[in-house]
């Protein structure tokens, strides 16, 4: 008989936790899930925190009904693993306790250590031209943006010297939780490349003291560092207990989401080009080395398996700015909600469609417009914007209003938005890389088969989904699972697991529109970058 395994995968995202019961033998398949949100904490100086203690509670309540709906022996499960946001901060003391909330990889306040620690001298967008080749050579990376972590660790160290005074380590989002399971203070490699203080050089894989040096960061408050697929450490009685578990179940480095969400998708062979559209958004290309492109905020981030880069472009809010046109103008405006019931009804080819889903109801609506939303754009910089171009400042519009616009066009146009920068970033990454003609699409964004044409519309490559594109995170942290079981021989092979259930190909005409529209959309940065300074600018 063919060995099996189950697999439990906590995927920590920056909204709330999905988890993911899954059976691993020939193909890996999802027995059970269940999510559950958790608050982001946006302040207005720029802050956004969350609560580590939040982030447990949701894990143990999904934990304990995933296990429960399964009708699974919690001793039958082989690991436990994770997908999580990236670049956050959680200093905690000896015990592993958080000794003040965590930061958000959104959190912005750090702009006075970055400009002390960085942007001063001779500079290359915006960095001191000798530390940036310095940390290029090193780290393949550097701290530019107001948003990396170093800075909120000096951020720290600056205005709270008394909860600095009683950290212990540094850790990312998933390694505090991998730390409250096991007792252990470990980064897997990704994590601790994210920091930008991780020395890539070969036989190095290190931290690297120099660049720790540059920064005045101390190096007794880096963990220790393994792979993705490693083992930290096995659960220990209390939280076994808490999450509906049973003690001494392996606990394994896991994964960010930038790492991952692409091994979740399938696309993990060279040149393999994924698009990711949740609360944020990215365009990933593998690569077999370190990339930069400090003028674009692009770089190669370190993957999963060993010699492979994710060469990596990122939004801050893509399905953030569709949950803000839902909330905004959809609940608000358009009363969907008739006679105040869930049922949702929409006149589709001359038939009455009920949808049980607002945001599948939303979609069938703007597809009744035609590509361009009547000529208006939408820019999708609700918080800012990091890649091709890094604005704390930047914010979000609606440009070419006019009587004739409604309210279904400013929603369509809020998707179209989020596709226009998507392709924004697809065309920086080719100017260093060649990326696939055809591309896996995945996150909340691609359960919309009219977003999946409009992103194959505006990109004009052949876009294909896959099953559950939401959960690709856990997937991908299930691959790990199954590497180290010795079910899968590497990584690599995770393509021929997850195969693609829908392909769209684009359409030429509404191409030949979106065209027109992304040249302009593309203006609109330059053109208000001075307005978007007085108007949002903290100094």
């Amino acid at each position: 008989m063919e060995k099996e395994i189950f697999a439990l995968a906590f995927d920590i995202g920056t909204t709330g936790v999905k988890t993911c019961l899954f059976k691993i033998s020939d193909r890996i398949e999802l027995i059970e899930a269940a999510s559950e949100g958790y608050k982001l904490y946006v302040m207005p100086d720029g802050g956004a925190e969350q609560d580590p203690d939040e982030w447990w509670a949701a894990m143990c309540s999904t934990s304990q009904s995933v296990i429960k709906k399964s009708k699974i022996d919690p001793s039958k499960i082989y690991g436990i693993s994770f997908c999580s946001q990236m670049q956050g901060l959680v200093l905690v003391d000896k015990e592993g306790r958080q000794v003040r909330r965590a930061f958000s990889y959104m959190d912005q306040r750090a702009s006075e250590q970055l400009k002390k620690g960085l942007a001063y001298g001779p500079q290359i967008a915006g960095a001191n031209v000798p530390k940036l080749l310095r940390c290029l050579q090193i780290t393949g990376a550097v701290p530019a943006s107001v948003k990396d972590p170093v800075w909120k660790y000096k951020w720290v160290e600056d205005n709270e010297p008394e909860n600095f005074a009683k950290v212990h380590k540094w850790l990312d989002v998933k390694e505090y939780l991998v730390c409250r399971m096991t007792g252990e203070f470990v980064m897997t490699r990704d994590s601790a490349f994210a920091t930008m203080l991780y020395d890539i050089r070969k036989g190095k894989h290190c931290w690297s003291p120099e660049i720790c040096k540059m920064f005045s960061v101390k190096p007794e408050h880096l963990a220790r560092i393994i792979d993705c697929t490693e083992k930290a450490g096995i659960l220990r009685p209390q939280q076994a207990k808490e999450l509906g578990l049973v003690p001494g179940i392996p606990v394994f480095g896991g994964g960010g989401d930038a790492t991952l969400i692409g091994v979740g998708a399938g696309a993990v062979n060279m040149g393999d080009t994924h698009i990711y559209q949740g609360t944020s958004g990215w365009v990933s290309t593998v690569v077999d080395r370190s990339i930069v492109d400090a003028n674009a905020m692009i770089a190669a981030t370190v993957g999963a398996e060993d010699g492979r880069y994710n060469y990596f472009a990122e939004l801050e809010t893509a399905g953030k700015c569709v949950e803000w046109v839902k909330d905004h103008l959809a609940l608000d405006e358009i009363d969907i909600y008739l006679d105040k019931q869930h049922d949702l009804k929409h006149k589709k080819a001359d038939m009455e469609v009920v949808y049980t889903n607002l945001y599948d109801y939303m979609m069938a609506v703007v597809d009744s417009i035609p590509a361009g939303s009547g000529g208006v754009i939408f820019t999708p910089w609700l918080h800012g914007n990091r890649c091709p171009f890094e604005d704390s400042n930047a914010r979000g519009m609606f440009f070419n209003i006019s009587l004739e616009t409604g309210k279904t066009e400013l929603i369509r146009a809020v998707v179209e938005g989020v596709c226009f920068h998507l392709r924004w970033m697809l065309e920086a990454e080719q100017k260093k890389v060649a990326c696939s003609n055809t591309i896996r699409f995945v996150g909340g964004g691609a359960l919309s088969p009219v977003t999946s044409q409009i992103l194959a519309d505006v990109t004009g490559k052949v876009i294909e989904t896959v099953e559950s594109p939401q959960n690709v995170g856990s997937v991908g942290a299930a691959v790990l699972i199954a590497v180290s079981a010795g079910l899968v021989k590497n990584i690599s092979e995770a393509k021929r697991l997850i195969p693609s259930s829908a392909t769209y190909t684009p359409d030429m005409k509404n191409k030949s529109v979106y065209d027109k529209n992304f040249e302009v959309f593309k203006q609109l940065y330059k053109s208000n970058k001075d307005n978007f300074s007085l108007l949002n600018s903290l100094n």
